[in-house]
């Protein structure tokens, strides 16, 4: 059965994960993120019940 032999798949895939292991997930990580995170606590807001006029 030809797909159970992995000569040339092996090698694509040892190919593919190389390539995405040292030259893109490298250029992907060295993005500086737009909207870093905040180091301030975060606020929960203080609402107010709503007060029906029929109750």
């Amino acid at each position: 059965m030809p797909q159970l032999n992995p000569n040339p798949w092996f090698f694509i895939m040892i190919i593919s994960w190389f390539t995405y292991s040292m030259i893109i997930q490298p250029k992907l990580t060295a993005f500086i993120t737009m909207n870093p995170p905040s180091s301030k606590a975060p606020t929960t807001p203080s609402t107010t019940p709503w007060d029906w006029p029929w109750t």
